[in-house]
């Protein structure tokens, strides 16, 4: 009766074990590099709050050339790093809707273009 339950759990620690050894695991800076790039992804979502005048376009546009230049990188290096290009393509979303309420555009979270905001402000 406990052959099965025993198994499973054999099997489950195999899985951790293999993804703490791994390459890309927990003991590498491959692993803790990207973590620490999810810092990005979740300072544009907190900006995302802020009136659109205080986001800087030009920023906001070499975080996206960033984002999108480790996003290959990320694929190309070996081993190749599914965390490292997850958190950049989540960067990459965030920074594409910062940089275009900066240019004017609309902002979903709000209802209204940015313009018609600025326009209301003055």
């Amino acid at each position: 009766m406990g052959g099965p339950q025993n198994v499973g759990g054999k099997a489950a620690t195999s899985v951790l074990m293999r993804f703490i050894n791994s390459p890309t695991g927990p003991r590498t800076t491959h692993f803790w590099g990207p973590v620490a790039n999810w810092g990005f992804a979740l300072a544009g979502l907190v900006d995302m709050k802020k009136p659109a005048d205080m986001v800087s376009s030009r920023m906001t546009a070499a975080l996206c050339v960033y984002s999108l230049l480790f996003m290959r990188f990320a694929l190309r290096v070996q081993p190749r790093n599914l965390i490292l290009f997850s958190c950049h393509a989540a960067n990459e979303v965030v920074q594409l809707y910062q940089f275009q309420r900066s240019l004017g555009g609309y902002d979903y979270f709000a209802g209204k273009k940015m313009a018609e905001e600025a326009t209301a402000r003055k």
